[in-house]
């Protein structure tokens, strides 16, 4: 869940480095640091924070001439967030610098075998690859002695290496963490993220598994050789142009990222009916409608934002598909495997398309022969390509950690997937996603209002979101971006389990949020949330209008009862952002908490 940068050019390396590393961020940011080559002085120079990218440039100075370097800000996996363990990270003779994302499992096993004699600098796993290139550099070239390292290496890692005898290249290797080639004239960079590339690449590279890197200077050319475990070149890399729009990048004039995509979220429905739209209907394409075809149920394996969306999948399927459908935590599925029928299919949704969890079901699923579609933001990224098919959700860039708009892209393409697939009778999705969206924006207008609700309604360490069928799904994402970004502990409870139990909890002005937009259960959750006002709990209701009483505190415009998650989970995104505002807390990025799960 780190993220990494290298750089060789004619740029400035330290700051094409560094300002990779702020697009980064949303990796981890519990600690930074950068290693460059210091021409004029012909060292090696490394300066490293403690949290935020900018104590790098607040804290440090960096000459005009150095054109080398690499750079890494992490989520700590292996040791506390303090200066011994942050990267880079030195060889025992300082001949070697790395910087890595991911986890090596096997690694106190490795220093057990071939270290015994090594000083370790820091608790993290990252030392011992660093520390076997220098072991086996002994009797090998470089390159041999990291080709005789990865052999040993269990676990994910995408990792960067200066060799402190060689100022012309960089090596780099990539195995089931994310990792991409930038190119242009001016350089070659590499980074966790194509976000990492914007200002300084033309074009971007994806990388299988097993790729070993190695990034040359030759005069004022810049080149880069890919090959496997092995040493046989690849010949078939996939070459992309950089078309990103900065305006994605940029806050737009939005105080935060998170206010900004909370506003986006009707523009990414318009956007996905434009993609998904064929001859007036809103279809998938027909060689993804072919894979159900004999299928007699589909798994739904996601994680966090992405589960709750495949909770409301499962609603469609079942309803308007009638195909059933069984939703799993994606680290619980990877290593505790259900009975499986032979007749089935798997979606995995992934905003990244880069969570190692999804990436480890992935790969299972496939080797027993089961057909896989995945949902991503990315269409690039590893899930989206190793799938037998993918759906784009085309919500665009999400910089803030707590996901918002993705999760309603999701929803809208599971509607619509769902909806191609029904054999009987189908909904009008383009009339009710364009009704969607007025309703999304209505409310995002009146988010003042919300701002002032939550003022005087949330003044507790504690608070519940309760609701019932497809609510009580939108009440555990309620719920996840409350606790997410407030630390204010939130359950979401279904609403009928509260005398079960969860009723102990329930003290004076403990906020109590019920969403209620399903007519038919509507007066069970109102009993429920009786249940609590009778124990002093501060009640608060979301209700639709053809579901709303007198009180209700955010009544939401109408839409079809199936596609109200898209409208209720908006006033519980913004209730959070604006508790997270009043409590003065980083909201764009939480703490302990990174965007893209690339480790298990």
């Amino acid at each position: 869940m780190c993220g990494i940068v290298g750089y060789i050019g004619k740029a400035k390396a330290s700051e094409v480095v560094i300002k990779g590393l702020e697009r980064l961020e949303y990796r981890g940011y519990d600690s930074c640091g950068v290693t460059y080559f210091n021409e004029a002085k012909k060292e090696f120079i490394t300066n490293k924070g403690i949290g935020r990218v900018a104590s790098l440039y607040q804290e440090f100075k960096y000459p005009e001439s150095n054109h080398l370097g690499i750079g890494h800000t992490r989520w700590a996996t292996h040791g506390v967030a303090n200066y011994q363990n942050t990267h880079p990270h030195y060889s025992q003779s300082n001949r070697f610098i790395i910087v890595h994302n991911g986890v090596i499992d096997n690694h106190k096993e490795l220093v057990y075998k071939y270290l015994p004699d090594y000083n370790f600098r820091s608790d993290t796993d990252t030392e011992v690859i660093v520390n076997l290139v220098e072991e086996f550099s002994k009797k090998r070239t470089v390159e041999e002695a990291i080709r005789k390292t990865i052999s040993l290496l269990d676990g994910s890692y995408a990792f960067l290496i200066l060799d402190t005898e060689d100022t012309n290249h960089i090596y780099a290797v990539k195995n089931k963490s994310p990792l991409l080639i930038g190119e242009s004239k001016e350089g070659i960079v590499l980074g966790s993220d194509v976000l990492a590339f914007v200002d300084y690449a033309d074009d971007y590279y994806l990388l299988e598994d097993n790729s070993v890197i190695i990034v040359e200077k030759n005069q004022d050319q810049y080149s880069f050789k890919v090959t496997d475990a092995v040493g046989f070149e690849s010949n078939h890399l996939k070459k992309l142009p950089m078309d990103f729009i900065m305006d994605d990048l940029d806050k737009a004039g939005y105080e935060h990222y998170m206010l900004k995509e909370i506003s986006e979220q009707p523009a990414v429905i318009r956007k996905i009916m434009k993609e998904y739209m064929v001859d007036h209907k809103l279809r998938v394409r027909p060689e993804i409608k072919e894979m159900f075809n004999n299928i007699k149920r589909v798994y739904i394996l996601a994680a966090g934002t992405s589960f709750h969306a495949g909770l409301i999948g499962r609603v469609f399927f079942e309803e308007v598909a009638k195909i059933p459908v069984e939703v799993f935590i994606a680290s619980e599925f990877a290593y505790n495997e259900p009975l499986i029928d032979p007749h089935s299919l798997f979606v995995l949704i992934s905003q990244s398309g880069e969570t190692a969890d999804l990436r480890a079901c992935l790969v299972n699923v496939k080797e027993k022969g089961y057909k896989t579609l995945s949902i991503t933001n990315v269409p690039t990224s590893t899930l989206a390509r190793e799938a037998d098919a993918t759906l784009n959700i085309y919500a665009g860039t999400e910089i803030a950690v707590a996901s918002t708009k993705a999760y309603v892209g999701q929803i809208a393409v599971l509607a619509i997937l769902a909806n191609s697939l029904s054999k009987q009778h189908s909904l009008d999705l383009v009339s009710e996603l364009s009704r969607a969206a007025v309703s999304m924006e209505n409310i995002i207008d009146r988010r003042d209002y919300i701002n002032e609700l939550v003022q005087h309604t949330f003044n507790s360490q504690d608070a519940f979101y309760i609701g019932r069928g497809i609510d009580y799904f939108v009440s555990l994402e309620g719920a996840l971006k409350l606790k997410e970004i407030t630390y204010i502990h939130t359950d979401g409870i279904a609403a009928g389990e509260l005398k079960h139990g969860p009723m102990a909890l329930i003290e004076k002005d403990i906020p109590v949020i019920a969403i209620i937009s399903q007519d038919h259960i509507s007066n069970n959750t109102r009993s429920n949330l009786e249940e609590a006002k009778a124990r002093e709990g501060k009640p608060l209701v979301i209700s639709l209008e053809n579901t709303s009483k007198g009180n209700d505190d955010i009544v939401l415009m109408d839409v079809h009862r199936l596609l109200s998650p898209l409208v209720t989970v908006i006033p519980t995104q913004l209730i959070a952002y604006y508790k997270a505002k009043q409590l003065g807390v980083d909201i764009d990025k939480p703490r302990n908490l990174a965007k893209s799960a690339t480790v298990e």
